[in-house]
């Protein structure tokens, strides 16, 4: 198979593409704000020019995983229209104590419609970094070249195989999967104070937190998720089946999936279950930093949160 970036994404795998990188810097917790957040961003080129700026924020203490555990936090990189964008989904996750960079895009698959092509890869990040009067840290950018300019830094993405849309997996197979979900058709309503912004909680009221549609890499199982009850800015939810409560995931088994949102983070958990043939049950966990845009309703204090299609991985081999 070809993908419309002109290369191989046939079932072998294997196919490399390289993504250089432009602009990439951390950021340290803004003093002037009580929330403790660090910032990673990074520009992805094209010829030079900027095609995707990804961005991913989590608590510093965090370090760029969830809660200082296993699971990446990801973020979307959000296509800046200068050029052709050939990507579906591109998101990018940093480990900040390795200083590793991952990234995975997916491109539909030209010359077999119908398939997607998933491509992952990381590159160890060589920054200088500036320090507060308190010692922690400021900022970092890449190290200069000899000659004081930007590095020429690229990260390589290889191919994974089988695409996503390929027959799902028996139940024992699950384990080594590559577990991964898009996220679609986000939506969530809440009412804010005149003046206020997002990043003030408090000024937030009525939130009904998200809904949207959860699609399954690994099992091809699609669910729709909805919040049961908010609880302190934080929601949970089911997934339900989204074809008519049935989904079909392997000849063995049937996945469930759940998630929780912190609205004060934008951080979103999503879980998938399964067990085989009465063995404990076992699950798969990604975490995603959510930038949906929330534009406000003409003339009054209600606003709708939107976004595209988001990828939001496990961790990348």
């Amino acid at each position: 198979m070809r993908s419309k970036l002109g290369s191989s994404a046939g079932n072998s795998g294997g196919q490399v593409y390289q993504y250089p990188l432009g602009d990439v810097r951390y950021d340290g917790p803004d003093p002037s704000r009580e929330d403790g957040r660090a910032t990673f961003a990074a520009s992805l080129l094209s010829r030079q020019t900027p095609l995707y700026e990804c961005v991913v924020q989590w608590p510093e203490a965090w370090a760029g995983r969830y809660s200082g555990g296993e699971e990446l936090v990801w973020g979307d990189c959000i296509f800046t229209g200068a050029g052709f964008g050939l990507d579906e989904t591109v998101s990018a996750a940093v480990d900040w104590e390795s200083r590793i960079m991952y990234l995975a895009h997916t491109f539909a698959c030209s010359d077999n419609e119908g398939l997607t092509g998933l491509a992952t890869g990381s590159i160890e990040l060589e920054l200088n970094c500036t320090t507060t009067d308190e010692g922690s840290i400021s900022y970092c950018v890449p190290n200069t070249t000899p000659s004081g300019g930007r590095p020429a830094l690229s990260i390589e993405t290889k191919l994974l195989s089988p695409p996503a849309s390929a027959p799902p997996p028996a139940c024992a197979d699950l384990p080594e999967q590559y577990w991964a979900w898009t996220v679609e058709d986000w939506l969530r309503q809440f009412k804010m104070d005149p003046g206020a912004t997002p990043t003030d909680p408090d000024a937030i009221h009525a939130d009904t937190g998200p809904s949207f549609a959860l699609r399954s890499r690994a099992t091809g199982s699609a669910f729709r998720c909805s919040p049961s009850a908010p609880h302190d800015g934080i929601f949970v939810g089911p997934c339900s089946p989204a074809d008519n409560g049935t989904t079909t995931t392997t000849t063995t088994t049937m996945t469930t999936a759940s998630f929780v949102f912190d609205s004060r983070l934008n951080i979103l958990q999503v879980s998938e279950r399964w067990a085989c043939d009465g063995s404990p049950e076992e699950s798969a966990t990604g975490v995603l930093f959510m930038q949906a845009a929330c534009a406000r309703q003409r003339n009054s204090d209600d606003f709708i949160c939107t976004s595209g299609p988001v990828w939001v991985e496990t961790d990348v081999v």
